[in-house]
């Protein structure tokens, strides 16, 4: 090959590679199959370039910042979720990611549903609305109670358990979502979303590993998502981490 072939080959815009990686969140302390140990594994093992967290874009500083300081971090937003102030946010300093906050989660938006929801199951009227998602969590939760561990890091990244999550989520989507507005469960994804396709179109063609941490809910929706760009690479949790 030419050395002006070699150097336009150099030149082309590469896929950037992405895993999404679901998260149990305080589940992390409770369950030994899934735990923060094996999560650190899984994530050395990945070695991302950058690391789209479920973390706003306000805390994820202040955080940072405590880290920093005092290698403990308070802030709420982010304590919250062992994933990233046990091994996420102190993983980074040795593997060398970056961490980008794509959380679009506001205190208020949290305080404004929740006092929707608590309005919505109180009410009479909208008992049968209450019902269905109800039935739905229940066949959800049977269909996942099933595997032979629902809390293994391989089911909960594998698509039968994205299928079990879509029987919940669409019936609280189609009970719901017109009430709760931005904090609907398709508003909200989208939200996080566009944070992340700030970033991807950032670092498109760059060829960079991306791993993306969100509750393991939410994976589902994201790999849907993310499909849909002709930039990226989806890979799945098997194809880069050894079982």
């Amino acid at each position: 090959m030419s050395t002006l072939k070699i150097e336009q080959a150099m030149d082309e815009p590469k896929k950037n590679e992405v895993i999404v990686l679901g998260t149990i969140h305080s589940g992390h302390f409770e369950y030994k199959s899934y735990s923060l140990q094996v999560l650190r594994r899984i994530i050395t093992e990945i070695d991302p370039d950058l690391l789209f967290a479920e973390i706003p874009p306000d805390r994820l500083p202040i955080a940072l910042e405590q880290w920093k300081q005092n290698s403990i971090i308070l802030e709420s937003r982010v304590s919250q979720f062992p994933e990233y102030s046990e091994v996420i946010i102190p993983l980074s300093e040795k593997l060398k990611f970056e961490i980008i906050p794509t959380s679009a989660w506001t205190a208020a938006l949290s305080k404004t549903r929740e006092k929707k929801l608590d309005e919505i199951y109180q009410n009479p009227a909208r008992s049968s609305d209450v019902k269905a998602y109800q039935d739905a969590v229940r066949k959800t939760n049977e269909i996942l109670g099933k595997a032979a561990d629902e809390y293994d890091p391989f089911i909960v990244n594998s698509a039968p358990f994205d299928d079990a999550i879509d029987i919940q989520m669409t019936a609280f989507e189609n009970a719901f979502g017109r009430d709760l507005g931005k904090g609907g469960w398709e508003k909200m994804n989208q939200a996080h979303f566009a944070l992340m396709e700030k970033a991807l179109d950032k670092y498109a063609g760059q060829g960079k590993r991306i791993l993306i941490t969100f509750g393991a809910g939410h994976k589902g929706w994201l790999q849907r998502a993310l499909r849909k760009r002709s930039d990226v690479v989806l890979k799945e949790l098997t194809a880069v981490v050894t079982p």
